[in-house]
């Protein structure tokens, strides 16, 4: 009897102890619970869900290539002196509007005014010597008619007037040149613009070539785009394209105006240039995406609203009938680009004839 005790404590009470621990285990992980297949749901639907059905269908689209493209202005210039002077003003600075003709940059002038005041007493001198070298002619040429005159010294009178009457011409064209020089001090705003940068300042010496502006029409602005060529030869000007400007959330359209008729050799691509039909708030430099045609496709196009996403995945609720009844099955897509009346391309994941469930 005792050693029927003891074989019972050794073996027994362990085995027993593993045999609940095991139980419990089991029940832990959900052993005794019933199953049901991953992703599939029975579920019976009721007259109200057919409002929240959608057919899919395959539908024929319009293809668009995304094209990199860039806002430019059309009319752009850079400022520049052409005298070499110093630099007395500059009356405008970087992001302000200026009117054409308006006062832009002011040089040093002494100097030039101080050739200006020359040429006009130049012209002032000749124009008295002038007066009184006509007189001496008219009086010599009285004189010769009455034989009171001998023929040489009419000669030189007449030599003499025509000398000055030169002297005139030549001091005249002096004075235009300095008064044009002198104009030249003053750089004036050559069309309506916005001042891009201002790249020189007040004491310093321009030179002429050398910018001291840059300055664009906000007016002018026009979307850039290298397309490729088997697109490029495609278009035709004065054809309508769509144009985003992701920076700023925009869906515009442009307009095709010049067709460079030359190709980058590197690249294989042609530079088309199109107008804007929005240039509110555009600024030279933004980045943009020209969408060229390209052809049509088959495409699967779905409300988004039947689309949920779960982080970076996309899913949807595709209803199966089955003899025994609906079954909603969970399947993961993949999206491609949105369309207009809030659709969205299907790349994978669905065919045509499914039915969708709008989960709420």
């Amino acid at each position: 009897m005792q050693h029927a005790k003891l074989l019972l404590t050794k073996y027994f009470v362990p085995l027993f102890t593993v045999f609940i621990l095991g139980l419990v285990v089991a029940w832990l992980a959900g052993s005794f619970d019933k199953k049901e297949a991953p992703g599939l749901r029975e579920k019976s639907l009721a007259p109200l869900d057919l409002d929240r059905l959608f057919e899919v269908k395959t539908t024929t689209v319009e293809v668009l290539e995304p094209v990199p493209a860039t806002i430019a202005a059309k009319q752009t210039a850079l400022i520049s002196a052409r005298i070499l002077a110093r630099i007395e003003d500059i009356k405008v600075s970087a992001g302000e509007y200026v009117k054409k003709g308006q006062e832009l940059v002011l040089m040093e002038r002494a100097d030039l005014q101080s050739r200006v005041s020359q040429a006009q007493a130049q012209i002032s001198s000749i124009e008295a010597r002038l007066k009184e070298a006509k007189q001496v002619l008219g009086r010599s040429q009285e004189l010769n008619k009455r034989g009171l005159l001998a023929l040489a010294p009419l000669e030189a009178n007449q030599a003499n007037y025509a000398s000055l009457q030169a002297q005139m011409k030549s001091a005249q064209q002096n004075l235009v040149e300095a008064e044009t020089a002198l104009g030249y001090a003053t750089v004036l705003a050559p069309f309506d613009g916005l001042i891009v940068d201002r790249l020189a300042d007040p004491g310093s010496t321009a030179q002429p070539g050398l910018p001291l502006l840059s300055l664009y029409n906000p007016a002018s602005v026009r979307v850039e785009a290298n397309v490729r060529e088997g697109r490029a030869i495609q278009l035709q000007l004065g054809q309508t394209l769509k144009m985003e400007i992701p920076s700023k959330g925009l869906s515009l359209t442009a307009v095709v105006e010049e067709l460079v008729p030359a190709g980058n050799v590197a690249s294989r691509t042609f530079l088309v240039k199109s107008q804007i039909s929005d240039i509110d708030g555009l600024l030279p430099g933004l980045y943009a995406r020209l969408l060229v045609p390209a052809g049509t496709a088959q495409q699967i196009l779905v409300p988004k609203e039947f689309v949920a996403e779960v982080g970076q995945l996309d899913i949807v609720w595709v209803v199966n009938a089955l003899p025994e009844g609906a079954r909603i099955e969970k399947r993961f897509v993949k999206t491609g680009l949105g369309y207009q009346q809030g659709m969205v391309e299907i790349v994978s994941g669905l065919k045509g004839g499914e039915t969708l469930l709008q989960k709420r």
